[in-house]
């Protein structure tokens, strides 16, 4: 049986940065979490791991060494324009809530995945 695991966080806005990523990753607030310096997403199937994110007083200062691949295509065989029309439109939607593109990733001439950053920087792809 594999080991359960939490994924740690560091945020200037913990329960900022924990919405986004809940929406992102279709999660949820975890029930009973209520800490003003922290916040806590969980996958409502009990599946994935939470997500922790603790206040810190300093800011994000230099690029991720870990980072979250949302992989919104599944996995092959899907044919490449319906795969970038899924990527497309998961960016769009992380984009209206706060999430920024930094660039587009092609393979060949398809569309591999975008680099995009959460609310506070946080380097991410799309893929």
């Amino acid at each position: 049986m594999a080991t359960h695991w939490t994924l740690g966080c560091d945020a200037n806005d913990p329960h900022r940065v924990a919405a986004f990523w809940a929406a992102a990753l279709d999660y949820v607030l975890e029930p009973g979490y209520d800490d003003p310096d922290g916040a806590s997403i969980v996958d409502p199937a009990g599946v994935g791991p939470a997500i922790g994110f603790l206040r810190v007083p300093e800011g994000k200062t230099a690029k991720n060494r870990m980072h979250i691949d949302i992989r919104v295509a599944g996995e092959p065989p899907l044919d490449m324009a319906s795969r970038e029309a899924l990527i497309r439109e998961k960016v769009a939607t992380l984009e209206g809530i706060g999430g920024t593109v930094v660039r587009e990733e092609r393979y060949e001439e398809h569309l591999g995945h975008v680099v995009m950053l959460d609310p506070e920087g946080n380097e991410f792809c799309v893929a």
